[in-house]
């Protein structure tokens, strides 16, 4: 279950919607090997083909859905299929039931069940569709039941304990659920039931695994991947004898995945899509024959995909929704092919057509099938906390927290935060304690801090309501130091060297006065962006501090934070509600715009917008109390962290989130210039 997606129950209704963060607790460290335990059999893993001359090969469906959903369950029954819950395309957990005529391709609702849902299980016992746990924003232990024949929806019983994360498969009129959260760690065990409210315990897998994709085989269980407790996914493949509840060792996938899909057909299991190591989703089909352990490439999926529900039957297979770099339309269906119709895969296709703007070139082809790549830094600023995001919006990393070593002053007010020396530390300014702060990452360890908590002043080793610390090129810093009404830069040894402004002089006037600076981004050549409250402008000075140009622009109430593009524009926020974010070129002239007035794509005094190398655009949605990704070519967001309008300070909330910053896998920073050297220095300032 995305128990860290920040979401908010609502029914999944055929409109037009943006879509949600995915989110759950990982890692991006590399998976270990997987060791047998005691008690099981190890099938030496091979890459020949399966023995059957034909293969499956899923292709669109006539029919799409109406609206994009995610995490739902889906149930052949009789001639439709019911999908029920899931995440809609703003990340909320739904209630709705619907049924899907696959001969029509007509869709429509059905009856609602009572508690809104996501990431359960779902099977058919006898007449009714039966959901099996999931949750909103924690796991849930209740067992749903739906009658079709009149709509309704009841709570029928309860688990053994709260689940979500857990795939299920039928065997006759048995039902099998695997794995699964419990609000604390990954479960390994195999529950049963012909009833939906009596479970029996199967089997103990060899670790505790949730998001696994599960197919059944006459008698067993094939369970592949998901993500283990460490937060790494998992090559493992066991086979589950239901008869006696013995585990093997079947065989390892050649990468680790999580969140795919899984069916038979024709005695062999296929594998479909999910998420590797660094949340990319996947297109790949692996086949898998169960009695010998031999696995082979099937044709590639037309599109990669993650999370969709699986509605399996004799007659064939059916995958609902998904998502991809968002929550999908889609429909796919099985068809059965040949094995000498099908040469080798095909090039990877992308959840969508790539990303690719006018804003940012070399997009690599990757980067447009997930949100972001490696972990996106958060300054919680309501929370007084820093949280470090994987690329499945899972909570990777905690600052201040009992793990770590206590900040060395009060930690309060975290304004913005930037990733430097390769992602081995973060510098912080805490704008309302007047401080700056150097942070060694992961440690925690506080490595420098400059100026007093909650005493605000302008003499050497004091600053007020410093804002945005970035480092500066040649190995020093730079602030926005907004009540002093100065830009303040720091050496590389850490004493103030300079500065934009005359202290307390608050009057527009660049480079000799500063009209109370919110934004001061340093370029790789040493320029600066500035972004000034007192006059609404944005400019942008040359190293010697000269102007280059200087500019307001049209409906731009509160420029906050400048950030520069790759054609030489310039990316502003404006700090209001409905906030926007604007692209302007040097001579003011806007080039894009972002500012919806209605729905839920209304910013709330955005304060940071920047362009992540995907082509999307990142954005601190202060008083929504989330972090969007918009995608600029269909002015939609694409990727949300925090409930909408909500704060707090559990799994998946935000509280006026005013800083962020990415740091790419091998420790590359792409937003800002970082320091010379990666080394951590201490004593600075």
């Amino acid at each position: 279950m995305a128990a860290s997606t920040g979401i908010q129950i609502r029914r999944w209704l055929p409109l037009a919607f943006v879509v949600a963060l995915v989110a759950c607790t990982s890692n991006l460290s590399p998976q270990s090997a997987t060791t047998t335990p005691p008690g099981t059999t190890a099938v030496p893993p091979s890459n020949s083909a399966p023995a059957s001359a034909s293969t499956v090969k899923l292709v669109r469906a006539p029919e799409q859905l109406p609206a994009p959903v995610q995490r739902a369950v889906a149930v052949k029954d009789g001639k439709q299929i019911l999908i029920a819950g899931g995440l809609d395309a703003n990340g909320n957990s739904t209630d709705g039931v619907f049924a899907l005529s696959p001969q029509t391709g007509r869709i429509h609702q059905v009856g609602t069940v009572p508690q809104a849902f996501h990431d359960a299980a779902g099977a058919m016992i006898g007449k009714d569709l039966f959901v099996f746990g999931g949750g909103s924003t924690e796991s849930s232990d209740a067992v749903q039941a739906f009658d079709p024949s009149t709509g309704k929806g009841t709570v029928r019983g309860h688990l053994p304990m709260a689940l979500s994360d857990l795939t299920g498969a039928t065997i006759g009129k048995t039902v099998y659920l695997v794995g699964g959260w419990n609000g604390a760690a990954p479960q390994p065990t195999v529950w049963s039931t012909t009833d939906g409210m009596h479970f029996t315990k199967v089997a103990t897998l060899p670790a505790g695994v949730r998001y696994p994709a599960v197919a059944s085989v006459a008698n067993d269980l094939v369970v592949a991947g998901g993500e283990l407790a460490n937060g790494t996914e998992t090559t493992q493949v066991s086979l589950v004898d239901t008869t006696n509840g013995s585990v093997h060792a079947l065989v390892k996938l050649r990468e680790p995945l999580a969140h795919a899909m899984a069916f038979t057909s024709g005695g062999t299991v296929y594998v479909a899509g999910g998420r590797d190591d660094v949340g990319t989703a996947l297109d790949t089909v692996i086949a898998v024959d169960p009695s010998t352990g031999k696995i082979t490439a099937a044709p590639k999926m037309p599109v990669a995909l993650s999370d969709s529900a699986v509605a399996a039957s004799a007659d064939g297979t059916v995958l609902v929704g998904g998502a991809g770099l968002a929550a999908t339309r889609s429909v796919l269906e099985t068809r059965t092919i040949s094995t000498s119709s099908f040469a080798s895969p095909s090039a990877t296709a992308l959840t969508d057509p790539a990303i690719s703007t006018p804003f940012v070139k070399d997009l690599p082809e990757t980067a447009a099938r997930r949100p972001f790549s490696g972990h996106l830094l958060i300054a919680d600023r309501g929370n007084n906390r820093l949280l470090v995001l994987n690329p499945a919006g899972h909570v990777t990393w905690t600052y201040p927290s009992p793990k770590l070593p206590a900040p060395a002053v009060p930690f309060y007010f975290p304004d913005d935060a930037f990733w430097v020396h390769g992602g081995h530390a973060i510098l912080v300014n805490e704008e309302e304690n007047d401080v700056l702060a150097e942070i060694a990452y992961p440690s925690g360890k506080t490595i420098w801090t400059y100026g007093h908590p909650r005493v605000g002043g302008s003499a050497p080793g004091y600053v007020h309501q410093p804002d945005d610390l970035y480092p500066y090129p040649g190995g020093g810093m730079v602030v926005a130091d907004a009540k002093n009404c100065r830009v303040l830069f720091f050496d590389a040894a850490g004493h103030t060297s300079g500065q934009l402004g005359q202290t307390g002089n608050c009057t527009p006037g660049l480079p000799k006065t500063v009209g109370y600076p919110n934004g001061a981004t340093p370029l790789p050549n040493g320029d600066l962006l500035v972004s000034e409250i007192n006059g609404a402008r944005v400019s942008r000075l040359r190293r010697n501090h000269s102007v280059d140009w200087s500019t307001t622009v049209p409906a731009l109430h509160v420029p906050s934070d400048p950030q520069p593009m790759t054609d030489g524009s310039t990316l502003v926020v404006d700090y209001s509600h409905p906030g926007a974010v604007i692209r302007v070129s040097p001579a003011g002239k806007v080039l894009w715009t972002y500012r919806p007035t209605s729905g839920s794509g209304v910013l709330d005094h955005p304060s940071l917008g920047a362009p992540l190398p995907n082509g999307l655009i990142a954005v601190n949605d202060d008083y929504n109390h989330r972090v969007v990704l918009i995608d600029p070519t269909t002015n939609s967001i694409v990727f949300q962290y925090g409930h909408t309008g909500v704060a707090g300070t559990g799994p998946g909330y935000l509280n006026t989130p005013d800083g962020m910053d990415l740091l790419l896998p091998g420790g590359v920073i792409p937003l800002h210039i970082d320091f010379a050297s990666n080394k951590v220095v201490s004593g600075r300032p």
